[in-house]
C-alpha cells in the first residue's frame, strides 16, 4: 500500500520530462548547455522526485559527478487533462517567441521590456539584458540562434530562474545549466526543519508543538542554527534595495531555510520570492472585503481599505518581521542561557516592525544589525565560525 502510494505521488506530481525535451531538442526547437549530456550522452541521472505541488517537476539527480537538482515546469493548461495532445500544445505555448525573423536588437528589446514588466523600471536593467544574451549563447560562437532564443525566453518565464539571474548568489543554489525549459542547480540544501523528510501529505497533519521537539532532536546544534540565521539576515539584507529592485519573501517557513554542509545558509525555494512589481501589480485596483484577499502568496498580505473595498499598496509585515518570527522558534530554544534573555528581546522587538521598510529603512537596518551582531558575538572566534 504504501508503495502504491508513492506511486501516485509521483504520476500526480513529477511526470518525466526528460522525453519531452529531448524530442523537442531533435527537432531543433530548443538548446541549450546540458542538451548534449541529457539527450546524447545520458550524463544526466534523473533520481528522486522532490516536488509535492502540481504543475512542477524536482528531480535530485547526478551530473558530471556532483549533486544536482532538476528542475522543468509543467504549464498550467498541460496538466493530465490535456492527454495524447499535451506534447504538440507545450511546443506551441511555452516556445512560441521568440519568432523567426527576430533580430538579436530585437530580442534584446524584447527581453529589457519583460525585465521591467517584471522587476520594475529600472536603470540595472540592460546589463540584466545582456546576461541573458550571454547565456543564450551558451556556445559562445557569438550569435544567437532562434532554438537558443527560444529556450532562455522560456526561462525567464519560471519565476525561479528569474531570480536566480537578479539575486545575489551567495545564498541561492547555483545554477549549473539548461536545456529548454529545464535547468539544473546545485543539489538541495539541507532542510532546517526536521519535518521536511516526512512525506509532503503528511507535513501538515505534523502537530505544532511537535515542531519544537524535533527542532532540538533532529537538527543543527544552536551554534550552527546561529550561523545559519545570520545567512538568512544578510539574504533579507540583500532581498531590499539590490542591484534589481526589492523582493519579498511570500512563504516565511522553515521548510525554506536550508543550508549547505559547513551551515551556510541557502535559500531552499526561490519560488516564494516575489518581485516588489509583480507584488504591486497584483494588488493594484484588487478588490477586497477584508485584507486576507490582498495576500499575495502565503503571507505576503496588504491592508485592505473597507470604504473603497480595494487593497493598499503596501505590505503589513515587511521581510525582517516575518524572518524575526521564524527565528523565535529557530533559535531560542537551546540557546544559551547568557544570551537568551537578549536575544529574545530583541527578536520580539524585531516582530513588531511593520509597513515596508523605504519608511523606517535607518531603524529596520539597526535592528538587523544588532541582531547579527549579537549571534556573530556568541559564536566568533569559535570552530563554528
Amino acid at each position: 500500500m504504501r508503495r502504491l502510494r508513492r506511486l501516485a505521488h509521483l504520476v500526480l506530481f513529477c511526470p518525466f520530462s526528460k522525453g519531452l525535451q529531448c524530442d523537442q531538442y531533435r527537432k531543433g526547437i530548443i538548446s541549450g548547455s546540458i542538451c548534449q549530456d541529457l539527450c546524447h550522452l545520458r550524463q544526466v541521472e534523473w533520481r528522486t522526485c522532490l516536488s509535492s505541488v502540481p504543475g512542477q517537476q524536482v528531480y535530485s539527480g547526478l551530473w558530471q559527478g556532483k549533486e544536482v537538482t532538476i528542475k522543468c515546469g509543467i504549464e498550467e493548461s498541460l496538466d493530465s487533462k490535456a492527454g495524447a495532445d499535451a506534447a504538440p500544445r507545450r511546443e506551441l505555448v511555452l516556445f512560441d517567441k521568440p519568432t523567426r525573423g527576430t533580430s538579436i536588437k530585437e530580442f534584446q528589446e524584447m527581453t529589457l521590456s519583460f525585465l521591467k514588466a517584471n522587476l520594475g523600471d529600472l536603470p540595472s536593467l540592460p546589463a540584466l539584458a545582456g546576461q541573458v544574451l550571454l547565456m543564450a549563447d551558451f556556445n559562445k560562437d557569438h550569435r544567437v540562434s532562434l532554438a537558443e532564443a527560444k529556450s532562455v525566453w522560456a526561462l525567464l518565464q519560471r519565476n525561479e530562474f528569474l531570480l536566480l539571474l537578479s539575486l545575489p548568489k551567495e545564498h541561492a543554489s547555483r545554477l549549473l545549466g539548461y536545456c529548454g525549459d529545464l535547468y539544473l542547480t546545485e543539489g538541495v540544501p539541507h532542510s532546517s526543519w526536521p519535518g521536511a523528510v516526512l512525506p509532503p501529505l503528511l507535513r501538515p497533519l505534523l502537530p505544532a508543538a511537535l515542531h519544537g521537539a524535533l527542532q532540538r532532536w533532529l537538527g543543527p546544534a544552536w551554534p550552527w542554527r546561529a550561523k545559519i540565521a545570520i545567512g538568512l539576515l544578510e539574504f533579507v539584507e540583500e532581498l531590499f534595495h539590490g542591484a534589481y529592485g526589492t523582493f519579498y519573501m511570500c512563504e516565511t517557513t522553515l521548510a525554506n531555510v536550508g543550508y549547505t554542509a559547513k551551515y551556510d545558509f541557502r535559500m531552499a525555494d526561490l519560488e516564494q520570492v516575489a518581485p516588489e512589481a509583480a507584488v504591486r501589480r497584483f494588488l493594484r485596483g484588487r478588490r477586497c472585503e477584508h485584507s486576507s484577499d490582498c495576500t499575495y502568496g502565503r503571507d505576503c498580505r496588504a491592508p485592505c481599505d473597507t470604504l473603497l473595498r480595494q487593497c493598499k499598496g503596501d505590505l503589513v509585515q515587511p521581510n525582517l518581521a516575518k524572518v524575526c518570527e521564524l527565528l523565535q522558534d529557530y533559535l531560542l530554544p537551546g540557546a544559551p542561557a547568557g544570551l537568551r534573555a537578549a536575544l529574545g528581546k530583541q527578536l520580539r522587538r524585531c516582530t513588531t516592525l511593520s509597513g515596508l521598510a523605504g519608511r523606517a529603512e535607518a531603524h529596520h537596518a539597526l535592528v538587523l544589525s544588532h541582531l547579527k551582531t549579537l549571534l556573530w558575538k556568541e559564536i566568533s572566534n569559535t570552530k563554528y565560525t
